[in-house]
């Protein structure tokens, strides 16, 4: 298993969002989605490392704040997947939201045992309910991994879409898990 178990960074990117900002190419990385995390980290401080104006005629290229965009990015599994079926030329979130056949059902009977498990049993239930996202997520990245494999023609544009309506899945998946920490705030919670 990866170094970041949780497939979740700990540091935060301040670039913009873009659709043309393409985290493999910041790094010198080929555009796939399984990538060890310390191949990006690698990538990451050659970049930085190359770009530092003490390298002289050749420091100086790349801009610091796209380079840690570019690793939050890839360090993030979801993320990266999103990155890397832009590169692709898959559709974006906002032009694709459908999610897979009875998802949405599930996900709200999910919800509701949620809800009345953790009213019953407390923080023991919400642990558990926790766990069982984290596993959910686990479940989401191969899948994922497994469908960009899969595709033997990068322009399959139904493959493409596809690989989004799991990602959109996961998405959700991800917020739920958001949702069950003890010190989720709704006010303060960023659903992009």
């Amino acid at each position: 298993m990866e170094q970041n178990e949780q497939f979740k960074p700990d540091y935060h990117s301040t670039m913009p969002e873009s659709t043309d900002f393409n985290p493999f190419a910041q790094l010198g990385l080929e555009p796939v989605y399984r990538i060890d995390s310390a191949q990006i980290e690698r990538a990451y401080r050659l970049r930085l490392a190359q770009s530092h104006p003490d390298m002289g005629a050749g420091g100086g290229g790349a801009d610091p704040a796209a380079l840690n965009a570019a690793r939050a990015k890839l360090s993030d599994h979801e993320q990266r997947a999103s990155a890397l079926l832009a590169v692709l030329g898959g559709p974006d979130a906002s032009s694709c939201r459908d999610l897979p056949d009875g998802f949405l059902m599930d996900m709200m009977m999910q919800r509701q045992e949620i809800e009345e498990a953790i009213e019953s049993g407390g923080e023991q239930e919400r642990a558990q309910w926790e766990q069982w996202g984290i596993e959910q997520r686990r479940a989401y990245h191969e899948e994922i991994a497994q469908r960009f494999e899969a595709l033997s023609d990068p322009t399959d544009h139904a493959g493409l879409r596809d690989i989004r309506v799991q990602l959109n899945a996961w998405r959700y998946i991800e917020r739920l898990i958001e949702q069950l920490d003890p010190e989720y705030d709704p006010a303060d919670a960023d659903f992009q």
